[in-house]
């Protein structure tokens, strides 16, 4: 498979935090990875994709019953690579949740890419996204707004996924080596609920079956080589991280 010159080169996992019941259980199936990605290009560009929970100085905390294990954070990781925040070129929202958007304002030079639905709906006042205010409320010059599916650039793809929140949007990226991965986002939290007849959960909008199956056609139209799923815990341990690289 060849590259065109501006396809992506390198996709990079990094995990920034971990959700789990008890401090004592620190990985592995029974826990919640919180991911980012970057996606360096061959011309250059650095796109980071979620920004995960604000920087704290704490290691733990708990949260409506669940422990929050804070480890490097996004900020940090990049700076293993050489990467610093006026690098970030783009950073494209999944959604405004705090584990996903704690950081949007660490990044001066990104231009903020994300659903105008999503947009739309935290503005108003949606409580679910109140959290994070201080980070996504930015100016609106920074953003760049999305209806629906968009070819971002050449091999990114941005796929919309409402169901976990209206205006969800999940990533599709074309490597040179691996093929396409789909980064999925909340649209499909763990690879078991990857199935047509996935139940919809109380928290769940109306959308998430009708977004699971967007998936899984695209998966199946597009030859994905890879899904990687928003926190599964069983499935991220057997993944490449940063500084390790899909290409």
């Amino acid at each position: 498979m060849t590259a065109s010159p501006s396809s992506p080169l390198r996709l990079y996992l990094m995990q920034v935090a971990t959700i789990t019941d008890s401090p004592t259980i620190t990985s592995g199936p029974d826990t919640l990875p919180v991911p980012c990605y970057l996606i360096q290009t061959k011309d250059g560009k650095n796109i980071l994709i979620d920004s995960g929970y604000p920087r704290t100085e704490k290691k733990e905390e708990v949260v409506e019953g669940a422990v929050i294990l804070h480890g490097n954070d996004v900020i940090w990781q990049l700076a293993t690579i050489g990467v610093r925040p006026a690098d970030i070129d783009l950073l494209i929202c999944t959604h405004f949740h705090d584990d996903h958007a704690g950081n949007i304002g660490a990044f001066p030079n990104a231009r903020l890419v994300v659903q105008r639905l999503q947009f739309e709906v935290a503005r108003a006042g949606d409580p679910r996204f109140a959290d994070c205010r201080q980070q996504w409320d930015q100016p609106p010059s920074r953003y760049q707004l999305l209806d629906g599916d968009t070819e971002l650039l050449p091999g990114v793809d941005l796929i919309e996924t409402s169901g976990h929140v209206p205006g969800h949007q999940s990533v599709l990226v074309h490597l040179p080596e691996t093929g396409s991965v789909l980064l999925a986002g909340d649209a499909v939290t763990f690879q078991t609920d990857f199935t047509a007849d996935r139940a919809v959960g109380p928290s769940d909008d109306d959308g998430v079956g009708a977004s699971i199956r967007k998936l899984l056609e695209l998966s199946e139209r597009k030859h994905v080589s890879l899904v990687i799923f928003g926190h599964d815990g069983r499935q991220w341990a057997t993944l490449k991280q940063l500084p390790d690289f899909f290409d």
